[in-house]
């Protein structure tokens, strides 16, 4: 399991397991690392964490996110990676280190447009088949400019939304598909319902809507 190594000025202060799939970082009492400075916004930034994935996100704090001296929006957490807040640091330690090649990302991205990408990553524990194997499964665009785009679920990790409005990934894992909000203030729609933090469990034919863009999942035949 990963874990984050909280310091300041050198000192080591605790040790955090990434062992939730939401993790809330701020100086308000209600975080899960509250860090009690005033350089430190109330609700300054979140890690989510998707079987072997963390991703990092400012939820537009006053004084910013660093990760390795960069301004960062959202990153995709590597081992050894420093996360900076005032003058409190964050290491991130994953289980095992992670090759560069581990992750093949493809962002589809277009103005106004459905951005659609993958993250590719070995497989986990996971959720639903009825058979036993689990089925291929896709998602057709059912609005917008792209309506009737069909994309193939078959990387493990699969990115929908806008970056800096919304964004879910679709987790494919050993028993079923997987659907958790990453970034933005309000959570997709299954079915006309907004999910929670926690991973949503897919079924055919589901209606699901990201940035004001609905689609269908469906398993293949």
């Amino acid at each position: 399991m990963a874990k984050l190594i909280l310091s300041m000025d050198g000192l080591v202060l605790k040790e955090i397991a990434l062992d939730k799939e939401r993790l809330s970082i701020g100086r308000k009492p209600q975080n899960d690392i509250q860090i009690d400075n005033l350089a430190i916004s109330g609700e300054h930034a979140v890690i989510v964490t998707i079987l072997n994935d963390s991703f990092l996100e400012d939820l537009n704090s006053t004084n910013g996110t660093l990760v390795n001296g960069q301004s960062v929006k959202k990153h995709i957490l590597r081992n050894n990676d420093l996360i900076e807040l005032g003058k409190y640091r964050l290491k991130y330690m994953a289980e095992a280190a992670v090759r560069p090649d581990d992750h093949d990302k493809t962002m589809l991205q277009r103005p106004d447009k459905l951005a659609l990408g993958e993250i590719g990553k070995a497989g986990e524990s996971g959720s639903v088949s009825r058979t036993g194997s689990l089925p291929p499964a896709a998602i057709q665009l059912l609005n917008g400019p792209s309506a009737g785009k069909e994309l193939l679920l078959t990387k493990t990790l699969t990115t929908l939304g806008k970056p800096g409005t919304q964004v879910a990934v679709i987790a494919k894992r050993p028993h079923g598909y997987f659907i958790t909000h990453v970034e933005g203030k309000s959570f997709p729609l299954v079915n006309g319902v907004a999910i929670d933090a926690q991973a949503y469990p897919l079924d055919d034919h589901d209606v699901v809507e990201i940035a004001g863009i609905k689609m269908e999942f469906f398993l293949k035949a």
